[in-house]
């Protein structure tokens, strides 16, 4: 990725330890490996990455008719191809690619625009791959849309399911990582807002510029006239095939506080029924995430909640769909609220990442930002994104307790814990943002 650092422009790869290590043992084996993850990731970074190690020849594909599709991946790996033949299908390319004496490393990006021009390729890749006569060629397949590689490779009914080594799911990165890039030796409140408006995608982080002000960076992500983010979610979205008004209701509406599948439903205007097929949609693209009730058995339907996972599509939803018209109105300590309320939510994300056994619990006024059962004891954890001293604490801890005590909880629960974290806990050290005032 291209990245610039004040004066400086370089190119570079952060972590990607694993994903790299686990392409190392997979090539020993050859054949097929199948590489997704959700737009701009670090996919293309990460490919390009182990084929320039690995001297092998990376395409990638575009949206046209399998013809031209078929002449660019011819160009882009001419120099392996020992012959002057020149397919004119997809089960000639293939013949042709077992016709190589060599060992041979072929990366195709953007998998599913093949498949959408011509069906038949998966099933033409199936055949080569059961009966292919040079067993020295090692495939990659990538894309972005996480519907369609799913719909490619995971589904029973499909021809290349179970056809490849493995399913590689490149993730987001974290907020380490973030602080790596930028060459970050102090992890700061500051620090963790900027991440927040970007998340672990690593393309999003090389729109930033980390002299500017907090606020001033939100403004050229999202407000400024072409800012780069503004139309973010429509491409997330068509990349996964998403369509129509409701997905994009529904991400609106839970953006701006309704939750819960009746809250979403009374806001649209519209029968809850009629969420279940996007409400599920959005959850399997990994774009929103159902969270059942501590207590509740986690198919429980109503006692449930949504909430947008990926933190740039949190915040366009929830800062800057509902703020974009009057952001320039607002003063400096409404627009550093704003951002800062934001960011808290990804803190508590972060934090609770840490305990994937926990899960949150809310009845009537009372909410707990996530609870771990312990037999009859109960483990209370509350997240602040701010540095709290111990009385503060104290107060917040004695609060809890007697939220508890009026909880259903402590009829099923004897005692609890309860566990405040602050900004300390994440080794975020105790610099706050500059004075709005």
């Amino acid at each position: 990725m291209l990245v610039e650092h004040n004066d400086r422009i370089m190119r570079t790869l952060v972590n990607r330890h694993i994903e790299l290590a686990e392409l190392d043992s997979l090539f020993e084996k050859k054949g097929l490996v199948v590489l997704y993850g959700r737009r701009r990731v670090g996919k293309t970074r990460l490919l390009s990455e182990w084929i320039s190690r690995n001297n092998g020849m990376y395409s990638q594909a575009i949206q046209a008719s399998r013809d031209i599709q078929l002449q660019q991946i011819l160009a882009d790996i001419a120099p392996i191809l020992k012959t002057s033949i020149q397919p004119t299908t997809w089960s000639q390319f293939f013949e042709l690619l077992d016709l190589q004496k060599e060992p041979l490393i072929l990366c195709i990006d953007e998998f599913p625009y093949l498949v959408e021009s011509d069906a038949s390729l998966p099933s033409i890749i199936q055949k080569w791959l059961d009966h292919r006569k040079n067993p020295n060629i090692f495939v990659i397949l990538s894309g972005s849309s996480q519907h369609m590689m799913h719909s490619l490779f995971l589904d029973r009914k499909a021809p290349l399911f179970g056809r490849a080594q493995k399913l590689i799911h490149v993730e987001p990165m974290a907020f380490e990582h973030f602080c790596d890039y930028f060459d970050l030796t102090q992890k700061t409140l500051d620090t963790f807002m900027r991440f927040s408006l970007v998340g672990g995608i690593p393309r999003y982080w090389e729109f930033m510029n980390m002299t500017h002000s907090v606020i001033d960076e939100a403004a050229s992500l999202y407000f400024d006239f072409s800012a780069y983010l503004d139309s973010e979610p429509l491409r997330i979205l068509s990349d996964e095939k998403i369509e129509g008004i409701m997905p994009v209701n529904i991400l609106e509406t839970i953006g701006r506080g309704s939750v819960k599948p009746s809250e979403i439903a009374g806001r649209i205007g519209t029968a809850q029924t009629n969420l279940s097929r996007p409400l599920q949609l959005l959850a399997d693209m990994s774009i929103i995430q159902r969270e059942t009730c501590f207590g509740e058995p986690q198919r429980y339907q109503k006692k449930n909640t949504y909430k947008i996972i990926d933190p740039t599509l949190r915040f366009w939803f929830q800062v800057y769909s509902a703020h974009r018209s009057r952001w320039a109105t607002y003063s400096v300590a409404v627009q550093l609220k704003l951002i800062r309320d934001h960011a808290s939510t990804v803190f508590e994300d972060v934090l609770r990442a840490e305990f994937p056994e926990s899960r949150r619990y809310w009845e009537r006024d009372i909410e707990f930002d996530w609870v771990v059962e312990e037999g009859k004891h109960l483990h209370i954890y509350e997240a602040k994104f701010s540095h709290l001293t111990a009385p503060e604490k104290t107060r917040i801890s004695h609060h809890i307790q007697s939220q508890f005590t009026k909880s259903s909880l402590s009829k099923t629960h004897t005692t609890c814990t309860v566990h405040v974290l602050d900004a300390t806990d994440y080794h975020l050290n105790d610099i706050q943002p500059p004075d709005p005032a």
